[in-house]
């Protein structure tokens, strides 16, 4: 068996574009496993060229895989640091297990709560805000701004796993995304504030105004807390309304 040699830069660009692809076979088994496997596919196959030693690689990444996308690449890159010192028997081939076990679900926690939770809800309040004041060559190059940015996170963070390996997870603590999240959240709160301003119906009463808001608020009260069928209260929320311009007319 030959040893394993390092990974080139051509190979490495390849696993990172197939991370773009981790939600594309996407299931309720194994939830993103395939598309792990498959960024992974390139890596493993030149860092094991024995059939043997590479089954038993394959045989970490059949399992349940699932974390939030933005941090895929990165942890993409983790992987194929450890599988190399794990390759040229630095490390046992226990430890990428016990990585996945605790860091993968709590990225996914920082994910949700960051990204989903927090920034893309602040890039869509600011696009809505700016299209609604008439800026739509902003809201446009907002978007660029956030797309280009977006791809430097997950380039730049796949670069880090790679290049350090398990050290770079303190290098991402360091970050207190957590916090700059909730830091996040006062903002879109002004954010939502400065829309509502913005789309005030021109002619509408202050009366009118507060009761679409309280119908608005009472409907996501009533399907995040009570857990009603969200689609149903569309629908109530849409015939209140029309009931409501059929009255006054």
């Amino acid at each position: 068996m030959s040893t394993p040699g390092a990974l080139d830069t051509k190979l490495l660009l390849r696993t990172y574009l197939r991370c773009y692809f981790v939600g594309a076979a996407f299931n309720t088994r194994g939830f993103q496993t395939i598309g792990l496997a498959l960024a992974m596919e390139p890596g493993l196959t030149a860092l094991y060229p024995d059939p043997a030693a590479r089954r038993r690689a394959w045989a970490r990444y059949i399992k349940i895989y699932n974390t939030h996308p933005f941090w895929t690449p990165f942890l993409v890159g983790v992987f194929l640091a450890l599988e190399s010192r794990i390759a040229r028997k630095q490390f046992p081939d226990t430890m990428l297990d016990q990585v996945k076990s605790t860091v993968v679900f709590t990225l996914s926690a920082v994910g949700d709560s960051f990204f989903g939770g927090s920034l893309t809800v602040f890039w869509a309040l600011a696009t809505a805000c700016l299209l609604t004041a008439g800026q739509t060559w902003a809201a446009f190059a907002l978007g660029a701004l956030m797309f280009a940015a977006l791809n430097a996170f997950k380039l730049g963070t796949f670069i880090l796993g790679y290049k350090h390996g398990f050290a770079a997870l303190t290098r991402i603590r360091t970050w207190d995304l957590v916090n700059w999240g909730r830091r996040l959240k006062v903002l879109n709160a002004a954010l939502l504030v400065m829309l509502w301003t913005l789309a005030w119906p021109a002619g509408m009463s202050a009366t009118a105004w507060t009761i679409g808001a309280a119908g608005v608020i009472g409907l996501a009260y009533a399907a995040g807390r009570l857990r009603l069928n969200r689609e149903a209260l569309v629908g109530l929320g849409i015939a209140a309304g029309l009931f409501f311009l059929w009255i006054r007319v």
